[in-house]
């Protein structure tokens, strides 16, 4: 099996789970034990990062209240549809702690405890990030299935697409890294 961890996931037209639709998903991991990533191009547009803080009681109320507008502003993306309370921090390797943080990549790594959101918050660091809120998995083989099935495109993996290009925009810029538009993709696909 070739391992697609590190790739991004975009949903064809007619994905049959409504919860994918349009959707782009950076693999954190995939192997013979199944399959998890987080997608990256979907806001949850009622949350914001300062919502989270709140939540969590990460900082003192006055402190939150000075957060530059940025990070006030930082959205919060819609991960999958797996444990949606749980969060989940895809980040520049700037920022790494033993036992606490994940490498993906040279380029990526995953932290899922508290010390990365308050490092994001009040230390600036790490220098590139993204917080969402679930995952999505799949069970072993799942996922092949599923591309089988011409339910995906794999895309190979662009730092730009991941952190730079504006959320809205990166189903587009996806398509657009295999030479493809909306418009000129196909529902339907041939296996050799």
């Amino acid at each position: 099996m070739i391992s697609l961890k590190g790739q991004f996931l975009v949903a064809m037209p007619d994905m049959g789970d409504d919860r994918f639709k349009e959707t782009v998903i950076y693999m954190v991991g995939h192997g013979d034990e199944g399959a998890m990533g987080l997608m990256v191009n979907q806001t949850l547009d009622d949350m914001r990062f300062t919502d989270i803080l709140e939540e969590l009681n990460i900082g003192e109320k006055d402190d939150l209240i000075r957060l530059p507008e940025d990070v006030k502003g930082r959205q919060v993306l819609r991960g999958g549809p797996v444990q949606r309370g749980r969060g989940f921090v895809l980040h520049s390797p700037d920022y790494f702690r033993q036992d606490n943080s994940y490498s993906v990549s040279d380029e990526v790594c995953l932290t899922a405890t508290l010390d990365v959101l308050k490092s994001m918050a009040f230390q600036n660091a790490p220098a590139e990030a993204l917080f969402a809120l679930g995952y999505c998995g799949w069970s072993p083989g799942q996922l092949e299935d599923e591309i089988k099935a011409n339910g995906w495109l794999t895309v190979p993996f662009s730092r730009d697409l991941l952190f730079q290009t504006p959320i809205e925009a990166r189903y587009e810029a996806a398509l657009g890294q295999l030479g493809i538009t909306r418009a000129t993709l196909s529902a339907m696909a041939g296996h050799a």
